[in-house]
């Protein structure tokens, strides 16, 4: 809740200078050592994969070794071998992007999350004894699938609307067929509805233990409004109240009145002092109409109304996030977007910070990268970094403007569209990017064109190589 409410005017904000002394800490044990490997879960209980945080690929959780032992699904084998080689001081391929950025000269997420309290209390015990099993603090979790929604760059293994499709339509024409039920086997494979799922049952077995370690607990989906587990975890906490817990749920605003009018009625009543702050993520990735076409179903004005809505009506201590999953549709109308968000800064973060945002690229499908994008569009995310650098906050006036992790974070992303690619791989890429979007057109009755008018002559080169 409080990230930067130090900055201001000539000084750094508390999150980058925390993320700065994290990383002379980390060093005096090695220079691959993170925390968030320990301290931070990443559980998909319909497929039971694992991982710490976003970056690494997820890895089965062998079922066979929950029947006794819940916490199992954080302390995993692949999870104990890169604790090992982290405390080694080598680098786990894994972790690839943190090492890219610190190649850079860059703050990686290695800094930020292990400069989180959560996270940096624990330093002494882990590196005490490195093996020993470990309760996360930070736990992000989705229980199934079910989701209104079919973003472009989701799957049925996270939607069960991109499900419904594929088994009706079938997949999209690119040069791999993309979403092919038979690429989603085994692990992948999400369990139904309908039937047990033995990763969820292990949750909730180890669940009362796990809550007494808990600071941040997070729900993503799928839509978490159409999950009863969330409800589950709601009532579980307003009858075990705990003053240092960190509350979040992931969602697209874009339920029906019913099920959204229940959501906010919950969250009123954890915001009576059952939790220390509840934080609102809204994913969305560009502005308006845009944003309608990179996630179908998607209702951008009814999501803005919500936003309101809920920064008007939840008590104090609740903020919102918006998460923008950065990508090559991304770019054109960012701006407005950012320019939305500064302005809920400045109506809503009164006494505290209320109104947040994160920029993480967008690495699969790699057709929707953003280093497919030619010179003009890197210019533009330069022009709207100069914006954010003219509209930081101050220390005579926090919260309200930009802080400067957000524009190192944005910096970083320019950093990735620049990255250079092979002519060849690029135009297959190009060449896919059409096929999916010309075939999404003919499935949703919607025109990119129509939609993304300033991009015709990116649209006409990947066609020229979508049509070869």
């Amino acid at each position: 809740m409080n990230k930067g409410d130090e900055s201001g005017d000539g000084f750094k904000s508390k999150f980058l200078s925390d993320a700065e002394l994290a990383k002379a800490k980390l060093d005096t044990v090695s220079p691959s050592f993170c925390l968030a490997n320990w301290k931070q879960l990443s559980l998909h209980l319909p497929t039971g994969l694992n991982n710490s945080c976003y970056h690494p690929p997820l890895h089965e959780i062998p079922v066979e070794t929950l029947k006794n032992n819940p916490s199992a699904l954080h302390n995993t084998r692949e999870k104990k071998e890169t604790r090992k080689l982290m405390m080694q001081g080598k680098k786990p391929d894994e972790c690839h992007y943190c090492w890219k950025m610190e190649s850079n000269g860059d703050l990686s997420d290695r800094h930020y999350r292990s400069g989180e309290p959560w996270a940096s209390k624990d330093f002494d015990v882990i590196v005490k004894n490195p093996q020993a099993d470990i309760t996360p603090s930070y736990v992000e979790v989705n229980f199934n699938n079910a989701c209104n929604l079919k973003c472009s760059y989701c799957s049925p293994q996270f939607s069960s609307t991109w499900m419904s499709e594929i088994k009706d339509l079938g997949a999209y024409p690119t040069s791999t067929p993309h979403n092919a039920l038979e690429h989603f086997v085994g692990s992948r494979l999400p369990i139904p509805h309908s039937q047990e799922n033995p990763y969820v049952d292990a949750f909730w077995e180890w669940w009362p233990e796990l809550y007494k370690e808990l600071e941040h607990f997070r729900m993503t989906g799928g839509e978490p409004l159409m999950d009863k587990n969330t409800y589950k975890v709601f009532d579980y906490v307003l009858e075990n109240p705990k003053s240092n817990l960190h509350l979040n749920v992931t969602s697209n605003l874009s339920v029906t009145d019913a099920l959204w009018n229940k959501y906010l009625d919950y969250v009123k009543l954890l915001c009576t002092g059952k939790i220390e702050h509840f934080m609102q993520y809204v994913s969305v990735d560009t502005w308006g109409n845009q944003a309608e076409y990179l996630r179908e179903g998607l209702d951008f004005d009814l999501l803005w109304k919500r936003v309101h809505q809920f920064l008007e009506e939840v008590p104090s201590y609740s903020s919102v996030t918006f998460i923008i999953t950065m990508n090559n549709l991304s770019v054109s109308n960012l701006d407005k977007l950012m320019e939305g968000i500064l302005e809920l800064r400045k109506t809503y973060s009164k006494d505290f910070q209320r109104v947040w945002f994160d920029t993480p690229v967008l690495r699969t499908p790699s057709w929707q990268s953003m280093q497919l994008l030619p010179a003009p569009y890197v210019m533009k995310l330069n022009k709207l970094r100069d914006w954010m650098n003219d509209n930081l906050e101050t220390k005579d006036d926090l919260y309200h403007g930009f802080k400067d992790y957000e524009v190192k974070r944005l910096e970083r992303d320019i950093a990735w569209a620049q990255e250079p690619l092979s002519v060849k791989y690029k135009q297959q890429q190009q060449a896919d990017f059409y096929r999916f979007f010309n075939e999404s057109d003919k499935r949703h009755m919607t025109n990119f064109l129509e939609t993304f008018p300033e991009m015709l002559e990116w649209w006409n080169e990947c066609k020229y190589y979508g049509t070869l």
